[in-house]
């Protein structure tokens, strides 16, 4: 008898049933979540005559990676909601509910309007809808269950099956019809996402309508004072010009890691934490500093290689012309392929694989190696796709090794006073590195892509050699937990 199915229920690859149900939720949103984002940078820099805003190429891959970190510093507030108020399922329903209607706006809203509506919608939605999901994957595992980082991987390659499809229907939309045609699609399949989490919502455990730290009644007036005082500063420095398109990436990256030390800070601080929980609190520090640099390039893909991809590659291929959006197509096809040999890794290997530290170290290098293959076509006039695929490659390889792992890790790590904040500080390392991957941008020209890529590549190897040599230190204050 399986000690962790001892009722023989139904299950997936070996995991909880329904881990399939919540994989295909995410499965749809990524679908809507990544066909948009495939879009959205060259509807921002093309011009009017080719249906895009005509906004400057710098400030456009800017705005992206603000808009990227804007989704993941969003989960904070997701976190927030379904710990003090509604709890993990509710929380991602109207977050669910919120994302198809800022695609919506993409699709039926012309100009900045829409873009600003749809995007603010997407970011916040997205956030509580990600740290959620999240959530709801871990209440279907004890903590010592050894199967946790292989249904995590699962779980992440089914949302990546979202994100392979997402870009390629979009850049099809966008080719044919025009790029609010292409957003059309992405609101039809979240809506499609939205229909399949209500059918399927009642199969969750009933610990997910749990509410871990309710907020007293007697202090909403408190917090709703101090939402709208958050909003009125926020419309102040847009009108008075000292927050505009051009510095958004930066304000995030200065937001996001305000947030990051006080909510450290915040749970450092609790003395309802016990010994064994401020130590993985503290292990995970320089795991939230590692996160932050693999992303810092990782999204690139969307900023600088997007960009890349439009101007450096030549897109004919088998006698067809691709959308340099489907670019975005490929890590997912990655994913996909190696998901499953990554799970079943882990699953074989059990306790004898790479702690998490070391698996950490070795993302980094192997996205450090991605960075410095760019600079062998820095001589190439039209770059041939296949090296793009041989970046991505390695790119992804480093996301296996950390991003599903660093999902599973913040559950794990999690004080149980604070079970979605946790999950939403790890999202908030992603947040950090996607603003990065904006402003960063901005030193990327065609002139300088052997500086600009080399020196990204060494200092992310660097990194990944001290996160290995810290790796055993950092073991010991996780308290157990691998």
């Amino acid at each position: 008898m399986d000690p962790h199915n001892p009722a023989g229920r139904k299950t997936f690859f070996g995991q909880p049933g329904m881990l399939a149900n919540l994989f295909s939720v995410e499965m749809w949103e990524r679908f809507s979540f990544y066909g948009m984002q495939a879009l959205v940078l060259y509807y921002m820099y093309y011009p009017a005559a080719q249906g895009g805003l005509g906004i400057d190429e710098g400030v456009a891959a800017g705005i992206v990676g603000a808009y990227g970190g804007t989704v993941y510093l969003c989960s904070i507030l997701g976190g927030w909601v379904a710990d003090r108020l509604l709890g993990s399922e509710r929380t991602m329903l109207s977050s669910a509910v919120l994302i198809m209607l800022g695609h919506i706006a993409l699709a039926f809203i012309p100009g900045v309007a829409g873009l600003t509506i749809g995007l603010l919608s997407i970011a916040i939605g997205s956030g509580g809808l990600k740290t959620t999901c999240v959530n709801l994957v871990g209440t279907l595992y004890e903590r010592d269950d050894p199967r946790r980082d292989a249904g995590f991987s699962l779980y992440y390659m089914g949302v990546n099956i979202g994100a392979l499809f997402g870009p390629l229907l979009t850049s099809f939309a966008w080719g044919t019809w025009g790029f609010h045609a292409g957003f059309g699609i992405a609101a039809v399949f979240m809506a499609l996402g939205l229909l399949q989490y209500i059918l399927t919502r009642k199969g969750l455990p009933e610990t997910v309508h749990t509410v871990a730290n309710r907020l007293p009644r007697s202090q909403y007036g408190k917090w709703v004072g101090i939402a709208l005082a958050f909003v009125a500063v926020v419309l102040v420095l847009l009108f008075t010009g000292i927050l505009n398109p051009g510095n958004l990436s930066n304000a995030v990256i200065l937001v996001v890691v305000v947030a990051a030390i006080l909510l450290f800070a915040t749970m450092l601080r609790d003395k309802g934490l016990s010994s064994d929980e401020h130590s993985r609190v503290l292990a995970f520090i320089p795991l939230f500093i590692a996160t932050a640099a693999f992303f810092a390039l990782f999204q690139q893909q969307f900023t600088v290689l997007a960009i890349y991809a439009d101007t450096r590659l030549n897109l004919s291929l088998f006698g067809m012309d691709f959308k340099p959006s489907a670019v975005q197509s490929i890590n997912p096809v990655f994913i996909i392929v190696m998901g499953m040999v990554f799970a079943a890794a882990w699953t074989k290997l059990g306790t004898r694989q790479p702690s998490t530290p070391v698996k950490f170290g070795i993302a980094l290098l192997l996205i450090g190696v991605a960075f410095l293959l760019f600079i062998t076509q820095a001589q190439t006039a039209s770059v041939f796709v296949g090296w793009i695929v041989l970046v991505l490659f390695f790119a992804t390889l480093g996301e296996l090794f950390l991003s599903p792992v660093g999902l599973s890790l913040a559950t794990k790590l999690a004080p149980r006073k604070f079970p979605v904040q946790m999950v939403a500080l790890y999202n908030l390392s992603v947040a950090l590195g996607t603003a990065l991957s904006g402003s960063l941008a901005e030193f990327y020209s065609r002139e300088n892509e052997v500086g600009y890529f080399g020196t990204m590549g060494a200092i992310t190897i660097v990194l990944g050699i001290v996160m290995l040599l810290v790796a055993k230190p950092v073991l010991k204050l996780m308290r157990g937990i691998r």
